[in-house]
């Protein structure tokens, strides 16, 4: 179901606690969402979807791949850059690696350990930031 973006900061600021199987159906929202936001979003984390729970989904080219808690277990490469966010308004500066690493749970609860770069490696970083209660 595709849903509202949620806006507050003080929701937003709030840190999220782990996916169990029983939130599979917010994978299935993130996706509807980010499809329907598809012209001007290339990520989203359940906070901003009105969920504090740790799931991401991130298009990384020719899919979205959801991820339910993801952590990032590795990174290479740092530099400074400029993010916007669906959620907020404007830009914000903030520091990435251009390569990552990130451990994940599957759509069927598996966990996968997966290697990312560039732009899709920055696009997990900022959704995992969400997850923190981070705001960029």
């Amino acid at each position: 179901m595709v849903k509202n973006i949620v806006r507050d900061v003080m929701f937003l600021g709030q840190k999220s606690v782990p996916a169990t199987v029983e939130d599979l159906y917010i994978g299935q929202d993130l996706r509807d969402t980010l499809t329907a936001h598809h012209h001007e979003c290339v990520g989203m984390a359940a906070n901003m979807i009105g969920y504090r729970k740790n799931i991401i989904i991130v298009s990384s080219g020719i899919m979205d791949v959801v991820m339910y808690n993801p952590e990032i277990v590795k990174g290479s490469g740092k530099f400074s850059t400029e993010e916007g966010c669906l959620s907020l308004t404007g830009v914000r500066p903030c520091e990435r690696y251009r390569k990552i690493t990130v451990k994940y749970q599957d759509d069927s609860f598996k966990w996968q350990t997966k290697d990312f770069q560039d732009f899709t490696a920055q696009i997990i970083q900022h959704e995992c930031d969400h997850l923190k209660g981070v705001i960029i």
